[in-house]
């Protein structure tokens, strides 16, 4: 039988998860009301998502594997980018197109080593294909657009995983990740 075991959370938990928080609290800030801000262009419910996803994803428990996976992330992103904008400049969006990008940005992910990345690069290809069917007269626009909210997820996570590592560094006196 399956048995749940709760562990007790150290100060340290609480702070890894209060400043997760922030960092996607921050994130939700700049893709909401920054972004629009300096682009002219207003925020999407699906822009915001992706980059606190982003967030959330590269908020890891040391900086090492934060700056590791956004890494990962931009990786898949660049492969999903490249395949999609190449599609939606050419052909409309269809299922089939979607099946076909998610198989072909497999296959290269593979041939690329980075085996880690196939279901980041999988997901963002489904994202980007099921959002640009949305608005056929501008889905070239999409992976270009998931690629600015990846990125600014991934600069948020990341530094403020670095901030909270050099505060806690700070305060306890000893390495935190």
């Amino acid at each position: 039988m399956w048995q749940m075991k709760y562990q007790r959370l150290s100060t340290l938990d609480v702070a890894y998860a209060a400043d997760m928080a922030i960092a996607c609290l921050i994130t939700y800030w700049v893709a909401a009301f920054f972004l629009p801000y300096l682009s002219g262009r207003p925020s999407t419910p699906v822009g915001i998502l992706w980059a606190v996803i982003s967030t959330v994803f590269v908020y890891k428990d040391t900086r090492s594997r934060s700056l590791s996976a956004g890494i990962s992330r931009l990786t898949a992103t660049l492969i999903s980018l490249a395949l999609c904008l190449s599609y939606l400049w050419l052909l409309p969006v269809t299922a089939f197109g979607m099946a076909a990008l998610i198989l072909i940005g497999t296959l290269a992910t593979i041939s690329l080593g980075r085996r880690d990345e196939i279901g980041l690069t999988a997901i963002t290809t489904a994202v980007v294909m099921i959002v640009a069917a949305s608005d056929p007269p501008n889905a070239w626009q999409q992976p270009l657009l998931r690629l600015v909210d990846t990125v600014i997820g991934i600069a948020i996570g990341v530094v403020c995983k670095w901030a909270a590592s050099c505060a806690f560094y700070k305060i306890i006196g000893e390495e935190v990740g």
